[in-house]
């Protein structure tokens, strides 16, 4: 696991819930983690495909556009 689960459990009582378990919290974080490598590996094409070794703000905004319409 990548993510701090602290952050997480914040993010779940940011959004309202007054109590947060540890398994909530980690299976969250876990579906953020996966979601965000996808993005990051569709992202990472269109660096290359540009040309380049960074990927930019934008690569990710076309990743996640293109993740949406999957």
């Amino acid at each position: 696991m990548i993510l701090p689960i602290a952050p997480v459990e914040r993010l779940i009582r940011n959004s309202g819930a007054e109590r947060v378990s540890n398994e909530a919290a980690r299976e969250l974080a876990d579906f953020l983690e996966k979601y965000a490598m996808k993005v990051a590996a569709k992202a990472l094409k269109y660096a290359k495909h540009a040309g380049r070794k960074t990927i930019t703000g934008e690569d990710i905004y076309l990743a996640i556009g293109e993740m949406k319409n999957e």
